[in-house]
């Protein structure tokens, strides 16, 4: 009789038999088990009956154990990272064709800069390429390089060529080194935004034969996430000073917006040949890409001209240096290619030691000049993406520049008046 009603208790026990642990047949106080005051001591009788052979029931009950040790990772699903949905994604990407909604934080970005924000392993170069060949559509149209995104548009993408992306693999060594060279060029951060002071002949992106660029180093600054900080505009190789970084997505559209506004303020220093007639004037003018792409330069174009886009500069004579040379201020309102290069060319007055567009003959660098493009991008005033407060920094004469100046006799605490031009 006493081993029925154990195997009676046992399976009546169910599952709070399962919660409380497992009985033996030789386990007498089962009888109590609705006591509250017992559960200890079944606790304790497992191990005094720890290698007897346990009933049937018990057996039975074994499996619904299981689920009090897996409970706690149960209770809260974890939500993919950003990185593991991005390394899912391009797995399918590497076979097959993915469609890509455009997030809110992701508004007005182009459609270029969209993909190298999404895969920071491809190369610029094969994102560019796909986009030209009109692989790319948003919401089924080709796209353009300088088409900008809407929340909700679909981007299709096309199988990408994983076998081209850049190394993933990172050495902490390096990636220290990076980090450092940044830090002692930075002239302003803070969590959304940095500015640094670009040193001349860095490039701001990778190109053909270019290794060490601005978007190279910003992938030691990675997040927890995998996302890194964009660029928000550019520099050419050889101009030095302020560059603007979003170190977020909303900073990124945010200060995008203020450039593609013109409610930032931008100042210019260069020395070029010659003195202008004008002390402060503009120079307004069509700019076009020379028909060879092999070495991209600017020519002034007439309107409608093919690839011709409207380009406005303000500019205004600082000082001068035996009426051979002068410091000028500029200030671009557009933001085309090789503007000011341009622009100061087209006036007569090309910037000291530009390759591209300095075409005086017979012109020789006064002595101690170093042969190098004397352009600085010396002040920028932006909004903060998050205040609106204005962020204004300024950029020291990179050393080449300086020692001009050192030459020449140029204090460069004179008055910039520049400043008070309009905007339009």
């Amino acid at each position: 009789m006493r081993k029925s009603g154990s195997e009676r208790n046992g399976a009546r026990g169910g599952r709070s038999g399962a919660r409380q642990g497992f009985r033996s047949r030789e386990d007498k106080p089962a009888r109590k088990a609705s006591s509250p005051k017992s559960s200890s001591a079944k606790l304790g009788g497992l191990k005094s009956a720890a290698g007897k052979t346990r009933t049937a029931s018990a057996l039975r009950e074994k499996p619904a154990a299981r689920p009090k040790q897996a409970r706690p990772a149960a209770e809260a699903p974890r939500q993919p990272t950003r990185a593991q949905a991005k390394a899912a994604a391009q797995e399918v990407l590497a076979t097959g064709v993915q469609t890509l909604v455009v997030e809110s934080d992701e508004a007005d970005m182009r459609v270029d800069r969209f993909l190298v924000a999404r895969f920071p392993q491809l190369a610029f170069t094969h994102i560019q390429r796909i986009v030209r060949k009109g692989e790319l559509r948003i919401d089924g149209k080709r796209a353009q390089p300088n088409d900008r995104l809407v929340p909700g548009q679909k981007v299709r993408v096309p199988p990408l060529k994983l076998d081209q992306q850049r190394p993933v693999s990172r050495n902490a060594a390096k990636d220290q080194d990076d980090r450092d060279f940044l830090k002692s060029i930075t002239l302003y951060e803070d969590k959304d935004v940095l500015i640094i002071n670009k040193p001349m002949g860095l490039a701001v992106q990778g190109g053909s034969g270019t290794k060490r660029h601005v978007d190279g180093l910003l992938e030691a600054l990675k997040d927890d996430d995998g996302q890194k900080p964009r660029l928000v505009h550019r520099l050419d190789k050889d101009t030095a000073g302020c560059l603007v970084i979003a170190k977020t997505r909303f900073a990124a559209s945010t200060m995008a917006k203020s450039f593609r506004s013109r409610t930032t303020r931008k100042i210019y220093w260069a020395l070029v040949a010659g003195v202008p007639r004008v002390r402060q004037g503009r120079v307004s003018t069509y700019l076009a890409k020379e028909a060879d792409e092999g070495d991209s330069r600017m020519r002034v174009a007439r309107h409608g001209d093919e690839g011709a886009s409207h380009a406005l500069t303000y500019y205004a004579v600082v000082d001068t240096a035996a009426q051979k040379l002068a410091w000028l201020s500029l200030k671009p309102v557009t933001g085309r290619t090789h503007q000011l290069r341009a622009h100061t060319a087209h006036i007569g007055h090309p910037i000291v030691g530009d390759p591209k567009y300095f075409d005086i003959e017979n012109w020789e660098l006064p002595g101690g000049i170093q042969n190098k493009l004397h352009l600085l991008a010396r002040r920028i005033v932006i909004a903060h993406p998050r205040t609106g407060k204005p962020i204004d920094v300024t950029a020291p004469l990179p050393p080449h520049m300086q020692q001009s100046f050192n030459l020449l006799g140029l204090d460069t605490s004179r008055y910039d008046p520049i400043v008070e031009a309009p905007e339009e």
